[in-house]
């Protein structure tokens, strides 16, 4: 109740902040003071007290919520060691890093200054944000702070400089109207639905010992389809808010259609519509996939898909039921990868191949999905192992013998890998006698002052 209530409030409080604190109206360092202020009274108003962890969380990060087991604030934290994660990351890609060492997204996000501690205590604790996200990037929210969000760049007759001009500002009400409508949906079917199918039903030993494999599999599905809504709700109401705030346009489509998805954290049909078990994760809990990609998968230089898994159950915490789920997870990804290197390209020939391979694939996929998370809502370790020994741990077998006998291909990324270490040597003449205003890699937020940052650059870290 309370967080639900804390969030309806942080909704009036966006749209008064878009209002009278709009970027045009007042300065970065009022809004920057109100926004800190406001997410400071909610976690008061939520958590009590305990709220000063976060002061803590900001100096000694995520240990501490497992030391003190302070369970009611696992989301907060969670949230808050993210954007701690990743903006030390984009920090020292920004100040420690050439630029030829990055990668294109890493370039876009890399901060080239040092954040004051008005700035980093407003990112980690505005009011948008506080209770459950969603996660973004340092130079977006400060972006949006200082009414950057609109700004576009186009070539100047040179070709080489970047000349800066303002768009209309859209209106968010349309995309908050149509997030509250999915809020609302959500909340119902989960107020009524979900108590009619409980996971923990397909633990119990009279469904075990009485249901057939159909009926299994069936109800395995559809509970853990009826488990989804109450995410579905927490996250587009965050989205909303922060969109009622004017945070989170991306763009405008060709059709001149403007866009509020930069921090959206999912996307339900293509999750529900899913036909591999990337394609979920893709669409599920989308800023913790991207903060786990910018932060581990792109930095490992071993086992990367085994790390980013692993790194995952760390950061949800200290339940057993996490850390079953992203093992098997990790057996799902490389099985479901190699199932699609060796067969996918058999089955578009015709439309009508493609379709039946698109119906076997949802269909294999969501069960797989629904088998892998069963763990992690379950939380304990003998209720876990008590379904996937009712199941007879068979899609665990099934993954072993599918990474044992099919051929594995080396990934895109390892292939880039490899190619990068070879050129690099090659590459250093020509990448100092190139100019650095070619690049074209920035994001949408960031574009508009790269070239001004990379000017305050010394010399000598250009070469």
């Amino acid at each position: 109740v309370n967080f639900v209530v804390c969030q309806l409030f942080a909704l009036l409080a966006a749209i008064w902040f878009r209002t009278y604190l709009h970027s045009s109206k007042t300065s970065s360092f009022i809004r920057h003071i109100v926004a800190t202020l406001l997410g400071l009274y909610l976690a008061l108003f939520c958590f009590g007290w305990y709220a000063l962890h976060f002061l803590v969380q900001s100096g000694i990060s995520y240990c501490i919520m497992i030391i003190i087991g302070v369970e009611s604030m696992h989301n907060p934290m969670m949230i808050i060691t993210q954007k701690i994660t990743s903006l030390a990351y984009e920090i020292h890609d920004g100040m420690f890093r050439k630029d030829e060492e990055l990668t294109p997204s890493q370039r876009g996000l890399a901060v080239r200054r040092m954040p004051s501690l008005l700035e980093y205590v407003s990112y980690n604790c505005n009011f948008m944000g506080i209770l459950a996200g969603p996660l973004c990037s340092y130079k977006d929210y400060i972006t949006f702070i200082e009414g950057r969000s609109y700004h576009m760049t186009q070539s100047g007759e040179n070709g080489k400089e970047e000349v800066q001009y303002e768009r209309t500002e859209p209106s968010p009400n349309e995309s908050v109207v149509q997030k509250l409508l999915v809020c609302g949906l959500s909340l119902l079917v989960h107020l009524t639905i979900s108590n009619m199918l409980p996971v923990e039903y397909n633990i119990d030993e009279r469904f075990q010992a009485t249901a057939s494999w159909p009926t299994k599999i069936t109800y395995l599905y559809m509970s853990l389809l009826a488990a989804r809504p109450k995410y579905y709700f927490a996250w587009t109401l965050a989205d909303a808010i922060n969109n009622a705030a004017g945070f989170g346009f991306r763009g405008y489509d060709r059709n001149g259609a403007a866009h509020w998805d930069l921090i959206s954290n999912l996307r339900i049909q293509q999750i529900e519509m899913s036909t591999s078990f990337k394609m979920f994760l893709d669409n599920w809990n989308i800023q913790t996939a991207l903060w786990l990609k910018r932060v581990c998968y792109e930095r490992a230089s071993i086992s990367p898909t085994i790390q980013t898994f692993f790194l995952s159950a760390i950061w949800h915490g200290v339940y057993p039921g996490y850390y079953l789920t992203f093992l098997t997870g990790v057996l799902m990804t490389l099985a479901a990868r190699a199932m699609r290197n060796n067969f996918r390209h058999y089955f578009l020939k015709t439309p009508q191949l493609k379709l039946f391979y698109d119906i076997i694939t949802w269909a294999v996929t969501q069960i797989a999905i629904s088998y892998t998370v069963v763990p992690f809502v379950l939380l304990s370790i003998k209720p876990s192992f008590t379904f996937y020994s009712s199941w007879y741990y068979c899609l665990h077998v099934c993954s072993i013998l599918v990474l044992w006998l099919l051929p594995v291909k080396k990934t895109q990324r390892g292939k880039n890998i490899h190619e990068n270490h070879q050129l690099s040597q090659s590459r250093k003449v020509d990448e100092r006698e190139n100019s650095l205003g070619e690049d074209s890699f920035s994001t949408r937020n960031s574009i508009c002052n790269q070239n001004q940052e990379k000017a305050s650059r010394p010399s000598s870290s250009r070469q």
